[in-house]
């Protein structure tokens, strides 16, 4: 299965390195570059990728802005922040803002193809040394305790761990024997009790809570 990748960076070289990690890999195919964020949102609408893999400190339109207007316009391509920035400000906007997954540009070539492979099949990709950073954000000013845990069904708390280990609804919807709408309307209701705002955010709250 294919993998359809567009890349957005504003600078000419990362392009450049990317586009040519990519092109030894079948299941990863880059189906376009953009230098910017308007150039991004054409390219996006005409190319249909799976996934978008953007940078978040660009000239003009930033990689923020671009994720909103991406998400205003009904893209749905799955979006994987690629940038140098270890903010805890930017990881929390990121994800906010409809990120799937936020990764550093310092990471081993070996370890980006092998996200963005995760992120295709609609896991959670985040940058291992960020899941603490996260974590403190998350529980930053919310009181997290054993009675939030409690409000969870069984279900739900089983889904969670599930989640906390990548796996899509789809894949959940397999190992649980449950139709896919089933799984959808257990993560809604597991992020309205946790109060969190995505699949990423509630992974990281699992695996700090010990569900993984």
């Amino acid at each position: 299965m294919t993998t359809r990748i567009l890349l957005v960076d504003d600078h000419p070289l990362v392009r450049t390195g990317v586009s040519q990690l990519l092109e030894d890999e079948d299941d990863l195919l880059l189906v376009g570059d953009a230098g910017s964020g308007l150039e991004a949102l054409e390219l996006a609408k005409t190319t249909h990728p799976d996934l978008i893999l953007l940078d978040l400190n660009m000239a003009g339109m930033s990689g923020i802005e671009t994720l909103k207007a991406l998400r205003a316009a009904g893209i749905t391509a799955r979006v994987v922040v690629l940038t140098v920035s270890d903010n805890r400000d930017d990881l929390v906007a990121s994800l906010r803002a409809g990120a799937d997954g936020y990764l550093l540009k310092d990471m081993e070539p070996e370890a980006l193809i092998d996200a963005l492979r995760r992120a295709g099949r609609q896991e959670t990709v985040l940058a291992e040394q960020l899941t603490s950073v996260l974590a403190e954000a998350l529980s930053s000013g919310r009181d997290v305790d054993a009675a939030i845990m409690d409000q969870l069904t069984a279900r739900e708390t089983l889904i969670l761990r599930h989640i906390s280990q990548g796996l899509s609804n789809k894949m959940i919807a397999r190992k649980l024997g449950v139709a896919e709408g089933t799984v959808k309307v257990h993560v809604k209701g597991i992020l309205r009790k946790l109060h969190l705002r995505s699949r990423v955010e509630a992974a990281v709250w699992a695996v700090e809570h010990g569900l993984r």
